[in-house]
């Protein structure tokens, strides 16, 4: 019989934590300190290739291998807080995050740089599942929908965010450090994290200990890799055929792992993913619709981005300051639905939310094409704001309505999937949708010139959204699959246990 954990005996005694709402500052300083991090890069890799002479595909990579370490390490990362412990997993994670970001800010050379960010990414895959996992554990269920909407709003913030921090510190050159700056600010806030949690963040864990299922990890780790690599590198590369060879390569060994999976369930031990999951019906199609959802969100960023800069030749700052309707709408959404409209709509707050971020991206395309080569930011603003909002009204309550049909006991493995493939969903969205944007432009960023370059970038950017549109039709349809409310109600504290493992960031994955 197991020992009754921290979990269950702060449930079973009906007192929430005293120190939760300090606790939650903590975790979302740490989750806007990964957030921040994917998107402040971008800024500084220009002057990244300056200093250290990196090669384009050295730059590229930069990026690259924080995103392919933080995703293929997720899964583990989160099943390791069941078994060592949230607040444990969480303190390495920002402590291995902060050690990695002095390497980002001291290296020598662009490979140190890369691999220093690989540590980086697999630090942030211990840190992140961690986050919402301690709010889970640590709210009631009466508060819990205000702090996941907190959570939802930092998430929007920092989306935004990233590229106004990384372009003003780089500009501001402090102490003369230049683009070091954007890595070395986590020192600090890592330091003082480190701090705050050991001060006021409770440890918790899964009811039941589970063993981490090694082979599995192993497997998955290399499934992912296989599949995630080509979709990272395939439109620089070109699509060669040994990059279509290694994609292809992933489908027999994640099947491998499925087939691992069930014998090591069969044989009563502890598997890294349950898959009696995906038998619920809101389970499989939330998750489908997550995918899309999450493909649809961090595509339109960057092509969004790129129609800024390259169509409208806005500087960086500039391209981000534009963006900020967009994240404050996002963030008022996230903490209005959770804390308010889901309790009361239930499931109709994410069809309101899918279509108002349908009505954004098409009333911004629609602004788009009536102003033609006079395109100004003001007039985007209501479709930013209403686009903004309706990912909000998605981003803060759909993970829980995927939860809605699955056991306590395997919530966290179901968070760890779901966290999972909104990684994935987020790199074929800008794989594709980039691809499909790319395509209709054409050369014109390089070789037009003055309005034709602004009407080329805009019937490109206006054409792909109609592409988007297509795909948020998808998510709402997706969405009636869902159960009318989630079963997380507000009951009461000890209810029964709460989720207990690696729901990772969100909206973070939109910003990656």
């Amino acid at each position: 019989m197991s020992e009754p954990t921290e979990d269950r005996v702060l449930a079973d005694a009906g007192t929430p934590d005293p120190k939760r709402w300090l606790a939650l500052v903590v975790v979302l300083f740490a989750a806007f300190m990964d957030l921040l991090d994917s998107t402040i890069v971008n800024v500084a890799l220009p002057s990244i290739q300056r200093e250290l002479g990196a090669s384009y595909s050295q730059v590229q990579w930069v990026v690259a291998a924080y995103l392919l370490a933080f995703a293929v390490v997720l899964i583990t990362g989160g099943r390791l807080g069941d078994i060592v412990g949230r607040r444990r997993m969480f303190l390495i994670g920002v402590t291995g995050f902060t050690v990695a970001s002095i390497f980002c800010g001291f290296a020598a050379t662009p490979e140190i740089l890369i691999g220093a960010r690989v540590l980086q990414g697999i630090m942030a895959a211990c840190m992140v599942p961690q986050v919402l996992s301690i709010i889970t554990a640590t709210f009631p269920p009466a508060e819990r929908g205000g702090a996941l909407g907190a959570f939802g709003g930092i998430a929007g913030l920092a989306t935004v965010g990233g590229p106004i921090v990384g372009a003003a510190l780089t500009n501001a050159d402090l102490f003369g450090l230049g683009w070091r700056a954007v890595f070395l600010i986590n020192v600090p806030v890592g330091v003082i994290l480190v701090v705050a949690a050991l001060l006021v963040v409770r440890e918790s864990r899964a009811t039941d200990r589970p063993r981490l299922d090694i082979g599995g990890a192993a497997l998955v780790s290399a499934g992912l890799l296989l599949l995630l690599f080509p979709l990272v590198e395939g439109r620089d590369l070109g699509w060669p055929a040994w990059l279509i060879v290694l994609a292809v390569c992933s489908v027999p060994v994640l099947a491998l792992f499925v087939m691992q999976q069930k014998r090591r369930s069969a044989a009563g031990r502890d598997p890294l993913l349950p898959l009696q999951l995906f038998a619920s019906r809101s389970f499989s199609a939330g998750l489908i619709a997550n995918f899309i959802f999450f493909a649809v969100v961090t595509g339109h960023f960057l092509i969004y981005t790129i129609f800024l800069q390259e169509g409208l030749g806005y500087s960086v700052l500039a391209a981000g300051l534009t963006g900020l309707p967009w994240s404050f709408g996002t963030s008022f959404g996230a903490a209005f639905s959770a804390t308010v409209l889901t309790a009361k709509l239930g499931r109709k707050v994410l069809v309101i939310g899918s279509v108002l971020l349908g009505l954004g991206l098409g009333g911004l395309a629609l602004t788009v094409a009536v102003q033609g080569a006079d395109v100004q930011p003001w007039p985007m603003l209501p479709a930013l704001l209403v686009g903004g909002l309706g990912m909000g009204m998605i981003v803060a309550p759909i993970l829980d309505f995927i939860l809605s049909d699955v056991d306590s006991e395997q919530a966290g493995a179901g968070s760890g999937v779901v966290n999972t493939v909104q990684q994935i969903g987020g790199v074929v969205g800008i794989a594709v949708i980039s691809t499909i944007f790319f395509g209709l432009l054409g050369p014109a960023t390089t070789t037009a010139t003055g309005d034709a370059r602004v009407l080329a970038a805009a019937s490109a950017l206006e054409r792909t959204i109609a592409v988007q549109i297509g795909l948020v039709v998808v998510v709402l349809l997706l969405v009636f699959l869902l159960p009318r409310r989630t079963s997380h109600s507000e009951d009461s504290w000890a209810s029964g246990p709460a989720p207990v493992a690696g729901q990772g960031s969100v909206a973070g994955q939109v910003a990656r």
